[in-house]
């Protein structure tokens, strides 16, 4: 069966889960797991990615993420990638370190953001790698220390967190630590962990009762949220493949759309790639990032190849124009 295509825009909110091939552990130890929150650190703030929520666990990982302009698959394929080298090089292995492709649900920020923060940072306390909340604070391997404030980081997005509990910091943490107080005693939740009809309406009751009314509900196993939200993503994913489809078709090839705007900017293409930094050639740079990536979808990489900058400066100018 042919798999789906990943759904992602920036600024969207995916369920990131990671696991082992076959189970087997992706951490062997405390240096392992540095290792990848350093790189996780390092991409974030490269890439302008968005980290919520995030717990490593020996087999698998789980982040809650807002995509940036460099977009999901990439930021991953970079994460993973790095990840899966060092490791495989740090203890001597070989082949695939991690199960299949990662697995990504598109998730409606209400209702499901903050019962995903509090799913992801309860997994060491349901697995019984803490005994309690008040260890899972001081467990280097979870975000949940970070938002207490017990401790920090540069890369987590605390702030918008607990700006969700409140608009003063000591009342904000007190009512997340209540939240996941709360939470403790649910147990696995299978309902945040895939997208479809049955987990987005709650369950199989809420299913039938729908289908009694002759209610049509629209659903998509990559997304976890209500009809309308589950239509506006496939719309949105149909629209930009659309623009493409037709941008392609009208022009021929991005290269000559870039020689076209080059024409019209009074830049040499040779000049374009070469990376020089005289202000017509970076202007026209910037802009056609923008609209390659933002109108036509191109993914960053391609457009850095032909515009002869890397894949980060290609993100930046769309992230700079926001």
């Amino acid at each position: 069966m042919p798999r789906h295509a990943r759904l992602d825009v920036p600024g969207t909110l995916h369920h990131v889960m990671v696991r082992g091939i076959e189970g087997s552990n992706i951490f062997q130890d405390e240096e392992d797991r540095q290792a990848f929150v350093d790189r996780l650190r390092s991409l974030v703030l490269d890439t302008g990615t968005r980290i919520l929520a995030w717990a490593l666990m020996e087999n698998h990982v789980h982040l809650l993420i807002i995509s940036g302009p460099a977009g999901l698959p990439t930021f991953m394929r970079r994460l993973l990638t790095g990840y899966a080298i060092s490791f495989n090089r740090r203890h001597q292995r070989f082949g695939h370190l991690f199960q299949n492709r990662y697995k990504s649900i598109v998730c409606e920020l209400d209702p499901y953001l903050l019962e995903l923060v509090r799913y992801i940072h309860l997994n060491p306390l349901r697995a019984e790698v803490v005994k309690n909340l008040e260890e899972l604070e001081n467990y280097a391997w979870c975000g949940h220390g970070i938002i207490t404030g017990r401790r920090n980081n540069d890369w987590q997005e605390r702030d918008f967190v607990l700006g969700f509990f409140g608009s003063k910091e000591k009342k904000a943490i007190k009512a997340y630590q209540e939240f996941m107080e709360a939470g403790k005693g649910l147990g696995p939740r299978p309902d945040l962990v895939g997208g479809g009809l049955i987990r987005s309406l709650g369950g199989w009751s809420a299913v039938l009762s729908l289908r009694q009314q002759g209610t049509a509900e629209a659903y998509d196993e990559r997304i976890l949220g209500g009809g309308d939200f589950v239509q506006a993503v496939l719309e949105e994913a149909d629209q930009r493949l659309a623009r493409q489809i037709r941008a392609r078709k009208k022009t021929g090839s991005l290269a000559r759309i870039i020689k076209e705007r080059c024409r019209e900017a009074g830049v040499n293409g040779r000049e374009l790639r070469s990376g020089s930094r005289r202000r017509a050639v970076s202007e026209l740079r910037r802009s056609l990032c923008v609209y390659l990536n933002r109108e036509l979808g191109i993914p960053l990489a391609e457009i850095a190849r032909q515009v002869g900058i890397g894949t980060t400066g290609v993100a930046m100018a769309v992230k700079e124009t926001n």
